[in-house]
């Protein structure tokens, strides 16, 4: 094959869009034709297998990926196995001479990544890596004495300093296509949807996967919740948060996209100079988490402080499944652990909460949720699902204090002040007054009546008393308390 005919492999991961996508774009800049990949690959050492929810958005990115490459004239081949194989396989079976794709942060797929270049590259091929997902990649932010940061503030002032890539680069007008593209798997044959039950029914009502899905939820946000974000955006009860994070998590839009899009709505007036950098903190503590996971690669399964070690957590499977489903009877860990069954998600606000719930007031093992979430939410992310849950629990980096123990109640009368949010996710609790909607067990029986509410029947009881609970938390924190904050 002439070398001008022979084409370039796409290795799409968790970078599926088509604009500021450096991969792409080197690909296209060679005027050879372009082959996008994507593997399946459940059989790599260390690759974790995507929870539910997640393979529900692969499944439908993937789908509008393929459409957006044929539109440019490529086309999107879908196999399966170990990476490296595949790989290999498929630049023999269409000649291909180079290989190019985003780098990945997660330990497990940078050495994964690491083989595979070094394969690629003794093999006779060029195999090029290219930073995509990120703003700054996380070994390029270090203290003066050259190490990681642990405390988020000064990480993020130390990551604006940088002069990252602020303009986004734009999607590939065409793309050469390969004549003779090998033959893909069937997407439906991959078996990503839920079939009986299907679980995810209601997700098409809120979500559109796929990058087009990206840029109008991108577009909305700056239009509708952005301006006000810095005092709203704790608000469940009120549409104020981005909703960007699936779409960040398969990489269908980028964060320079996003923080572009943002420094642009901050310049031209539609949002405070205080919005925007509320926004994109959060945007800086995606950052900050893939920071720690790169340094430290046990942040999902081991405590960063090694004092938790010995913590006294406890095993109580009743509990854990009444807070997985949302009938611990505080409404609003209820109506979170609902909203992200029903939705696959679940506000920031509120995550926090039922987080704080199921480690302090059930004392059970953090990993525990970690796991549910990695199963249940759309954006289960490497970094930030394990970072937040250890933050939580007050065992991780910047962590909040472990006697820092989140009051369902008082939570839900701040930021759900209405009950709002409670009544759309805990429809059985909808007819009861504000005053009592976040504490029912307080209400009059009258008031109950009155409601169609009955305690126990209805809606389940309290299964633990918070002010009780709150003072066994701080009991088993004693235990471990005068013990070292840091391994050595």
């Amino acid at each position: 094959m002439a070398q001008q005919d022979s084409p370039v492999i796409v290795w799409f991961r968790e970078d599926l869009r088509l604009a500021d996508n450096p991969a792409l774009n080197a690909a296209a800049a060679t005027g050879r034709p372009v082959l996008g990949v994507f593997i399946l690959d459940e059989e790599s050492d260390g690759i974790r297998r995507l929870g539910g929810a997640s393979r529900w958005w692969l499944h439908h990115s993937l789908a509008a990926l393929r459409d957006d490459l044929a539109a440019l004239g490529s086309a999107l081949i879908l196999l399966r196995g170990s990476s490296g194989d595949v790989l290999r396989r498929l630049a023999g079976d269409c000649g291909a001479t180079a290989v190019h794709w985003n780098r990945r942060y997660a330990p497990a797929g940078i050495a994964l990544d690491t083989n595979i270049k070094a394969d690629l590259t003794a093999a006779g091929l060029e195999a090029v890596s290219h930073p995509g997902n990120l703003l700054a990649e996380p070994w390029t932010v270090a203290t003066a004495d050259g190490a990681p940061y642990r405390v988020f503030t000064p990480f993020w002032k130390a990551a604006r300093a940088q002069s990252w890539r602020d303009t986004p680069l734009p999607a590939p007008d065409t793309l050469q296509p390969f004549g003779r593209a090998p033959t893909s798997d069937r997407l439906e044959d991959w078996g990503l949807l839920p079939r009986s039950p299907d679980w995810a029914a209601e997700f098409p009502e809120h979500w559109t996967p796929g990058e087009t899905g990206a840029r109008q939820r991108l577009t909305a946000f700056l239009e509708t919740g952005l301006s006000g974000y810095a005092s709203k955006r704790d608000r469940p009860d009120l549409i104020h948060t981005s909703r960007l994070s699936p779409h960040l998590r398969f990489g269908e839009i980028s964060p320079v996209t996003i923080a572009a899009a943002v420094a642009h709505a901050r310049d031209s007036g539609k949002a405070t100079q205080r919005d925007a950098d509320k926004f994109l903190a959060e945007i800086g503590w995606r950052e900050f988490s893939y920071h720690l996971l790169y340094h430290v690669p046990t942040l999902p399964t081991q405590n960063l402080q090694p004092r938790f070690d010995a913590f006294p957590w406890v095993e109580n499977p009743q509990a854990l499944a009444a807070w997985q489903r949302g009938m611990t009877g505080y409404p609003l860990v209820d109506a979170g652990m609902r909203e992200l069954w029903r939705t696959g998600t679940m506000h920031n606000r509120v995550r926090m909460v039922v987080a704080s719930f199921l480690i302090k007031n059930l004392l059970i093992h953090w990993r525990e949720g970690e796991a549910w979430f990695w199963d249940t939410l759309l954006d289960a992310d490497h970094a930030n699902n394990a970072a937040s849950w250890q933050w939580v629990a007050g065992c991780g980096a910047d962590a909040a204090p472990f006697f820092r123990i989140f009051n369902p109640v008082l939570q839900g009368e701040k930021h759900d002040p209405d009950g709002a949010y409670v009544r759309r996710f805990v429809p059985e609790l909808a007819n009861l007054p504000a005053k009592f909607i976040h504490r029912p067990w307080e209400a009059p029986s009258q008031v109950l009546a009155d409601a169609g509410v009955t305690l126990g029947a209805t809606y389940p009881q309290r299964i633990v008393d918070h002010a009780e609970a709150r003072n066994r938390a701080l009991a088993a924190f004693e235990t471990i308390k005068g013990q070292s904050r840091t391994a050595a």
